[in-house]
């Protein structure tokens, strides 16, 4: 009665734990709305469920040897002399193996299928945004469409969208959860990301990087919507009386903020490459190119 007693207490004490464990979490990295999202989704279950081959037997073995080989339990049987077993140790050696050799072949498909570099196969004309983040916000440029705009992100479903992103200042991370993976931003360089959204809905993108007091605050909406809908907002966009260039409002905008609200430009073209010539020493670049050359032709 007394060990039912502490069974019941036991999982009672269990539940409570999992269930305040899990109360905060959100499974937003499981409810993937891309094509990227739901591979690399498929991706982590396949990896877990494969490594729980081994971690549960092991766990559930732990308790019940703590509990069957009890100091208490006479009918446990006592053998002092045994010390190895063949059949043990290649069990306890090859599951382990055979599973690393698996998730080894899997994580090495997948990290080619995977590249966030590598464009999305469709017979739809990709959509280019170039993304900018800032303390702290976000700034999207589309320069097909001459826009752009602060904390919100318009794209048309079911269209690959090519992600060039650098930073203004200090590192961050370019992250929609339901979308795909991450990507850092860094000053003076420009990474990518393709991705792409399966159906209309609103998603949300963040920094996965802290940055400074006003990490909190960087957040923006994603919308994917019909192409239709997407031409709408890029021509309510164009209407902005706001002009975003260089050398003028893009200089005021990367400025400190926090929690900034939306805004629209129309974009000056050149505007990302010139974000990105801003770390570039072109005369120390050309003098050393200069050298470079002269000490080619002696």
């Amino acid at each position: 009665m007394r060990e039912e007693k502490y069974h019941r207490l036991f999982r009672t004490l269990l539940t409570i734990v999992v269930a305040v464990s899990l109360s905060g979490c959100d499974w937003v990295l499981f409810d993937s709305k891309g094509q990227i999202g739901i591979e690399q989704r498929n991706l982590i279950i396949t990896a877990t469920l494969l490594m729980l081959i081994v971690v549960v037997p092991v766990i559930f073995m732990t308790i019940l040897f703590a509990w069957r080989y009890r100091s208490s339990n006479k009918d446990a049987t006592y053998a002092p002399e045994w010390a190895h077993s063949h059949k043990i140790e290649a069990i306890v050696w090859g599951v382990p193996c055979v599973i690393v050799v698996v998730l080894a072949v899997i994580t090495w498909k997948t990290t080619h299928e995977l590249d966030p570099y590598k464009p999305i196969e469709s017979e739809v004309k990709p959509l280019v945004v170039e993304v900018v983040s800032l303390d702290w916000k976000w700034l999207f440029i589309y320069p097909e469409q001459g826009i752009a705009t602060v904390n919100e992100l318009y794209i048309p479903d079911n269209t690959p969208v090519s992600f060039q992103i650098t930073s203004q200042s200090v590192m961050n991370t370019f992250f929609i959860p339901q979308l795909g993976g991450m990507v850092y931003a860094m000053g003076g360089m420009r990474t990518q990301l393709h991705l792409i959204a399966n159906e209309p809905g609103e998603f949300f993108g963040l920094s996965g990087n802290y940055s400074g007091h006003g990490f909190t605050g960087m957040k923006f909406a994603v919308h994917a919507t019909s192409n239709e809908e997407f031409e709408q907002w890029v021509a309510k966009a164009k209407q902005s009386p706001n002009t975003l260039d260089f050398n003028g409002s893009y200089q005021m905008l990367a400025k400190a903020s926090e929690n900034n609200p939306v805004e629209y430009f129309n974009a000056q073209p050149g505007l990302f490459r010139q974000i990105l010539g801003q770390y570039i020493d072109y005369k120390s670049t050309h003098v050393s190119g200069a050298a470079h050359d002269s000490g080619a032709e002696e």
